[in-house]
């Protein structure tokens, strides 16, 4: 884990298995694992939520989610509101919308990644603050 924090994580309430395909978009809150296939956008419905992909586990469409540790494919944008974890064997073919990331040698991301800061207010140079106050008006 990143900066050794000690998190609670979500149960995988939800299994999707290695000979399993499912086709159409799947929308969850807590905890879903994919080993097989998902052909559909994954959504998840909660703060916290975290999506799970295996090395086996394959997702054709977008995926929406909180919280994303990825190890197999994903064909289609992702967009991660909290935390990013691409293992030595992930792989992404389309862009990448996160918040923090954490990346292993050997994942691949076949597309942009672009850092979308969740929830924190952008800190203004002293020098900022000063040009963005309104100017006083002279009568």
């Amino acid at each position: 884990m990143l900066g050794g924090n000690k998190r609670r994580s979500p149960a995988m309430d939800t299994l999707v298995g290695n000979n399993t395909k499912v086709t159409g978009d799947i929308l969850f809150q807590g905890g879903l694992h994919v080993d097989g296939n998902v052909t559909g956008n994954v959504t998840a419905s909660e703060t916290g939520s975290r999506l799970s992909v295996s090395e086996r586990g394959v997702i054709e469409g977008e995926v929406r989610v909180p919280e994303l540790m990825l190890n197999g494919t994903i064909k289609g944008d992702v967009h991660v509101t909290e935390r990013l974890e691409l293992g030595a064997q992930a792989k992404v073919e389309g862009n990448v919308y996160y918040n923090l990331l954490r990346m292993e040698a050997g994942a691949t991301v076949n597309g942009k990644l672009v850092h979308k800061p969740g929830g924190q207010p952008r800190l203004a140079l002293s020098h900022d603050a000063a040009a963005a106050e309104p100017a006083e008006e002279s009568n």
